[in-house]
């Protein structure tokens, strides 16, 4: 069962999802697959992000079907769950009971998945659209097939003439707008990545390696009831903070370097994402500090542009005109040079070469593109970043961003950000 989050949000969720349908029309929604790490075990299940938020289910095998205009009202809504099994739960564990599933979700309808088949067939004989689901990305696609992409295959040949639509516009639109449930989660994984952040400063000195970083930050997670990292965490000194998925978290961290951490705890599904750069030895130098200011300064303005209105794309274009200011002052290039560059290969590309921004909620990468105007309730990162490698130097600074009806709201003010106070509190008490 789920700790926090209550039934009235999985509801309401799927009250909007449901005003959106056509008429007539049925919806299904599959829980991911376990995938295998080896002849007997599994990696460790993560609930399909779509299905969590219409269920608040955290369990595998499970199955939504909503039919807002079924005639039956109780089949307008049916969950479809694994049945506990004495003799699975002798080895792993409960499964949810009906009531439970019933008092997590909302849904009155829970059946077994064994009944599957029967009530399927009969949902859609009084549909006359059926909404399928599966994961979209612009950037990313994966060689191994869903358990809703082979579900889609299915439908298509047991009815051949049922009108096929897909719901993943439909549930990114409403996933973009977080409810106020869902901003308190993220608010709480914001929270834990604090204290983490806070024992990080106390405990980073040369010698230490990266993956000891790793593990005091997993464990600080873990006391304050995270489920975990919401994304592999990058713990980066050195030249390895300039690999910008660096996650081997495996080298010393040196007298004289940079670490860049970025990281955040998973809380009842919802991400949070942080990103600071602090020296292993508990001082900047000259040039290091120049620099993270002036990574510093842009994540200040950049901050303030994410206002309702505009977009990321926008947003990133101004950031980009920002850095190329800062990179002039930093000597990485002079404006003779700015004046003479490609404008398809641009200079300021060399030293930030990824976006300012992307949309934070059960997913740290979640739904929404950059196009999207900003509304009220997204929340969304805010990360520049420098990377050097001819220094040696890569320096990231990141929160999470609440947009709002007037001000945005950092979700992260909290955790240190200034280079005299990050310094400060890693030298008190050495």
């Amino acid at each position: 069962m789920n700790p926090v989050l209550p039934h009235r949000l999985f509801e309401q969720n799927r009250l909007k999802l449901c005003k959106r349908l056509k008429k007539n029309s049925v919806a299904v929604f599959h829980s991911n697959d376990e995938m295998p790490r080896n002849g007997d075990q599994f990696f460790p299940f993560r609930q399909n992000s779509d299905l969590f938020y219409l269920t608040g289910i955290d369990q595998e095998k499970t199955i939504l079907i909503l039919a807002p205009d079924h005639p039956v009202q109780k089949n307008r809504e049916i969950l479809f769950i694994l049945k506990p099994d004495p003799q699975f739960e002798t080895w792993h564990g409960k499964r949810l009971t009906k009531s439970e599933a019933s008092e997590t979700s909302g849904i009155q309808n829970i059946c077994w998945i064994e009944e599957l088949e029967s009530l399927l067939a009969e949902t859609l004989y009084f549909s006359e659209v059926i909404y399928l689901n599966q994961y979209e990305n612009t950037k990313y696609i994966s060689e191994i097939e869903s358990r809703d992409t082979r579900f889609a295959q299915s439908i298509r040949q047991r009815f051949p003439l049922q009108h096929i639509e897909k719901v993943s516009g439909i549930m990114t639109d409403l996933r973009l707008v977080k409810e106020p449930e869902e901003i308190n989660a993220i608010r709480h994984a914001c929270s834990i990545t604090g204290k983490s952040f806070e024992r990080i400063l106390k405990y980073v000195k040369p010698g230490v390696s990266e993956y000891e970083v790793e593990a005091e930050i997993s464990h600080e997670f873990r006391i304050n009831r995270a489920q975990g990292h919401a994304f592999f965490p990058i713990v980066a000194s050195g030249e390895n903070a300039c690999f910008l998925h660096y996650i081997k978290n495996q080298d010393i961290c040196r007298n004289g370097d940079l670490l860049l951490l970025d990281f955040g705890a998973e809380f009842d599904n919802y991400a949070a994402d942080c990103s600071r750069t602090i020296p292993v030895n508990g001082r900047f130098t000259p040039r290091q500090k120049q620099l993270y200011n002036a990574v510093l300064n842009v994540f200040y303005k950049a901050k303030a542009m994410m206002v309702k209105g505009t977009s990321i794309t926008l947003i990133n274009k101004q950031v980009c005109k920002l850095f190329e200011e800062e990179h002039v002052k930093l000597g990485l290039y002079s404006m003779e040079d700015l004046h003479r560059q490609d404008t398809e290969n641009p200079l300021y590309s060399r030293y930030f070469m990824h976006g300012i921004s992307h949309f934070l909620g059960l997913d740290v990468h979640d739904s929404g593109n950059r196009f999207q105007t900003l509304q009220p309730g997204m929340v969304l990162t805010c990360e520049p970043g420098i990377y050097i490698r001819e220094e040696g130097v890569g320096i990231r600074i990141e929160n999470d961003i609440l947009v709002t009806e007037e001000e945005p709201i950092d979700l992260m003010p909290h955790i240190p950000i200034e280079a005299e106070e990050i310094e400060e509190k890693m030298n008190t008490g050495r």
